[in-house]
């Protein structure tokens, strides 16, 4: 049974998968796919959490427009 016969198709830009990248035909796909994660383009949905930045200072992802700089109390 081969990628098209299974219904194996790249889900960024519908071309049958290759074993190598699955389920993408190629890296450049799955690239785009991760930017698209990372980016924000994708989200799972669901309550905002509770996040560290890097400071350690727990953040609402929502409410991350006050962020305040750690090194901002040194002036």
């Amino acid at each position: 049974m081969n990628d098209q016969t299974a219904g194996g198709r790249c889900p960024t830009c519908r071309k049958p998968t290759v074993p190598q990248h699955r389920p993408f035909c190629s890296k450049r796909c799955a690239d785009v796919d991760l930017a698209r994660w990372l980016g924000g383009t994708f989200v799972i949905p669901g309550a905002a959490l509770d996040v560290a930045d890097d400071t350690g200072v727990a953040l609402r992802e929502q409410g991350s427009g006050d962020r305040r700089r750690a090194d901002a109390d040194d002036d």
